[in-house]
C-alpha cells in the first residue's frame, strides 16, 4: 500500500509520459491502478502517442460524427480501431490496430484493377449489405483471372510488418477456383514475394454440383473432374495456402506479407492471378483486399 501510495505521489506529467512509451492495451490497464493513473492514462498526452503521427488520409463526411465526434485522442484511438471508416471516395477504409496504432486498410473491389472487370459477360457488380462498400465484383465466367491493387507506402506505418488479404465470399454454384491453384505476388520496395494459393478451401471440395448442367467448359469434361478431384493432393503436395472464414462471415486468403521500413513514396503492388490453365472459372464475390498488420505468431 505504501509502494503505491508513492506511485500515486508522482506528477501527472511524468506518469503519462511513461504511459505514452507502453501500448494503448498498457494505457488502459494502467487506468486501473488508481485514480491518479487514470488522469493519466486517459490524457490526450498519452493517446496522441498511440495515433499514427502525421495526419490520416481524409475519411468521408459523417464518418466519425456519429453519435458525437470524438472529445478527446482517447476516444479518437477507440473509435478508429473499432471498425473501418470510409475515406473520401468511398473506395477504401481505414483502421488503427489496436496493438500497435498501426495504420491498416482495405481496398474495395472497385479500387482494384481486375481484368475485364467492366465486361458484364465476365464480371458483374452487385451490391453488398454487409460490407462498408456500397458494391463488389460477382465473377460470372472467365478462363482469363487476374486482380492487382496498389497502396502507397507512405499511407502505411513505418517499421511495420503486413499481410494482404484477398476477402471474398462464393456462390453456390462456384466453379474452376480450386486447379490450377493461384499465384499471389506483393513488391514492395525492393522486395518481392510470390507465394501458390488457392480461393477454394478442402471443406468445398464434394466432388458433385460445381458445374451447372448447362456449362460448356474450354477444355474437355472429364478432364476438369479429374483436376478438381486431385486437388487436396496439389494442396498438400505444393503447400498451397488455403482461405480462413472471418468473423463477418466472409472468407479471407494471405496473399503474403511485406515490411513497410521507410514509408516513403513508393508503392505496395498485390496481386492474385491465374492465366496459365485456360479453365474457366465463376462464382467469386469479390469485396477487396485487406491490408492489415501481421500478428506475431
Amino acid at each position: 500500500m505504501e509502494e503505491a501510495c508513492e506511485i500515486a505521489r508522482l506528477p501527472e506529467e511524468l506518469v503519462s509520459a511513461a504511459l505514452a512509451r507502453t501500448s494503448p492495451r498498457d494505457a488502459c490497464r494502467a487506468a486501473a491502478v488508481s485514480p491518479a493513473f487514470r488522469a493519466a492514462a486517459d490524457s490526450d498526452a498519452v493517446w496522441a502517442r498511440f495515433l499514427p503521427p502525421g495526419a490520416l488520409p481524409p475519411l468521408a463526411d459523417g464518418e466519425l460524427a456519429a453519435p458525437a465526434p470524438p472529445s478527446s485522442k482517447k476516444e479518437l484511438f477507440l473509435r478508429l480501431s473499432a471498425g473501418p471508416a470510409l475515406l473520401q471516395d468511398r473506395l477504401v477504409s481505414v483502421w488503427l490496430d489496436r496493438e500497435t496504432g498501426a495504420k491498416c486498410y482495405m481496398l474495395s473491389a472497385r479500387n482494384l484493377f481486375i481484368v475485364w472487370g467492366d465486361t458484364p459477360q465476365y464480371w458483374t457488380w452487385i451490391p453488398l449489405e454487409d460490407s462498408r462498400f456500397s458494391e463488389g465484383a460477382q465473377l460470372m465466367h472467365v478462363c482469363w483471372f487476374e486482380i492487382r491493387g496498389k497502396i502507397h507506402s507512405k499511407m502505411l506505418s513505418q517499421d511495420t510488418t503486413y499481410a494482404a488479404y484477398m476477402v471474398f465470399k462464393t456462390t453456390y454454384n462456384f466453379y474452376g477456383l480450386d486447379f490450377p491453384v493461384q499465384e499471389a505476388s506483393i513488391s514492395a520496395g525492393a522486395t518481392n514475394s510470390t507465394r501458390k494459393v488457392c480461393l477454394q478451401g478442402n471443406d468445398d471440395d464434394d466432388g458433385e454440383g460445381g458445374v451447372p448442367e448447362n456449362y460448356r467448359p474450354m477444355v474437355p469434361f472429364p478432364r476438369l473432374r479429374l483436376r478438381r478431384r486431385n486437388r487436396r493432393v496439389v494442396s498438400h503436395e505444393e503447400n498451397v495456402a488455403l482461405p480462413q472464414q472471418r468473423a463477418d462471415g466472409w472468407m479471407e486468403l494471405e496473399l503474403g506479407e511485406f515490411l513497410n521500413e521507410g514509408g516513403d513514396d513508393g508503392e505496395v503492388s498485390i496481386s492474385l492471378v491465374e492465366t496459365k490453365g485456360g479453365n474457366w472459372k465463376s462464382g467469386l464475390i469479390v469485396q477487396g483486399i485487406e491490408i492489415r498488420r501481421k500478428k506475431s505468431g
